[in-house]
């Protein structure tokens, strides 16, 4: 079983924000391989189904970025999903728009989603870091990742919701390193 993870903020008025693109891209997962409909389960918005062989999981947190962990302990617990079968998506400040990094482990490197994960479940998982870039001149990042996406980014971001589903069944046998060169190839 694999666990995949959006990370995100539930509100409606952060539902274009930077810091929600793991949503967008659990989104597009349900999307393209015809996940069950969303459900609140585990403090989330949990789907599930098969890609190829492969029972999936995928969740949504709706526990807001800062405590994402709770959400993910209380699932894989439930479904005896062992950590380094999770596949956590999120924004990465320090990644260029729309680049796409894959890794297992390591530091959260201030994300506080993935601090929380860390603090919850440990760090043995996978993370897929999805360039947000950082701001243009001396901007805050915290108001870059909680600031909606501009439109060339909007459009931008349908490209990267694709490669990623299209290159979905590398990252399934965790072969992150091939799964980066892929979808930043294409």
């Amino acid at each position: 079983m694999i666990l995949f993870v959006g990370l995100g903020n539930p509100s409606p008025d952060s539902e274009n924000n930077r810091h929600n693109i793991g949503f967008k891209i659990i989104d597009a997962i349900n999307q393209k391989f015809g996940l069950s409909k969303q459900k609140p389960k585990f403090k989330g918005l949990l789907t599930t189904g098969n890609i190829g062989e492969k029972k999936v999981y995928a969740i949504k947190p709706l526990t807001f970025m800062n405590n994402s962990g709770i959400c993910i302990r209380e699932l894989i617990e439930y479904f005896k999903i062992d950590s380094e079968n999770v596949i956590v998506f999120h924004d990465d400040l320090d990644v260029d728009f729309g680049k796409i990094k894959a890794k297992f482990g390591g530091s959260s490197a201030g994300h506080n989603g993935i601090e929380s994960i860390d603090k919850f479940i440990g760090k043995d998982y996978s993370r897929v870091r999805i360039g947000i870039g950082k701001p243009n001149g001396k901007g805050d990042a915290a108001d870059h990742v909680l600031k909606d996406f501009d439109e060339d980014e909007k459009l931008e971001l349908g490209n990267i919701t694709m490669h990623i589903t299209n290159s979905l069944p590398i990252l399934l046998d965790k072969k992150l390193d091939l799964f980066s060169s892929t979808v930043n190839n294409q």
